[in-house]
């Protein structure tokens, strides 16, 4: 099975939080709750950390490993606490992989492999977006949607590569380390 149904619930659960977290940067007028702002926030941040969860869950598999996808709840809560306090820094984790054995160890570079997966999408995500953003004529709000969407792509992608615990960069760069000294 591709998806349990507590995956796919926890999916719905980050999608809502992470867009209400974000609609305060999308939002025109200070009062009250927007749902268009809402879909925007959702549609412009969930794909970004959905996909870059699911590069490592499907590397894991593809590797012969356990895979499960899980809302972080607790931060989640902290990043919607956070956004209720109108705190100009909130910091959260929407989502996490567990990677377990599954018909396989994994190796350093195995290892190394799966955490880059997911930075590597949100590269690629920055990457059609900037592509996309080339085209001559094109919606204001498209244009909008593809900028920020291109944005939050290269951000993700340059602070999960950061050699910090707990991050993707250094789960890379030990299994290299490891792999090849």
């Amino acid at each position: 099975m591709i998806f349990t149904l507590r995956e796919l619930f926890d999916v719905v659960v980050m999608t809502l939080a992470v867009g209400y977290i974000f609609m305060g940067v999308f939002k025109t007028h200070a009062i009250g709750f927007d749902r268009h702002t809402f879909l925007l926030a959702c549609l412009v941040t969930a794909p970004a950390l959905i996909l870059h969860e699911l590069a490592h869950k499907f590397l894991a598999i593809g590797f012969g490993l356990q895979a499960d996808f899980h809302a972080a709840y607790f931060w989640l809560i902290l990043g919607v606490v956070l956004r209720l306090l109108h705190s100009n820094f909130i910091f959260f984790i929407p989502a996490y992989v567990s990677i377990a054995p599954g018909l396989a160890q994994a190796t350093p570079l195995t290892s190394a492999a799966i955490a880059f997966g997911g930075p590597l999408m949100n590269f690629v995500l920055f990457g059609i977006s900037w592509l996309l953003l080339r085209q001559k004529k094109m919606k204001k709000s498209t244009f909008a949607f593809l900028f920020i969407t291109k944005q939050i792509n290269l951000f993700l992608f340059v602070f999960n590569m950061l050699p910090i615990p707990g991050f993707d960069g250094l789960k890379v760069y030990q299994g290299l380390y490891q792999t090849f000294f």
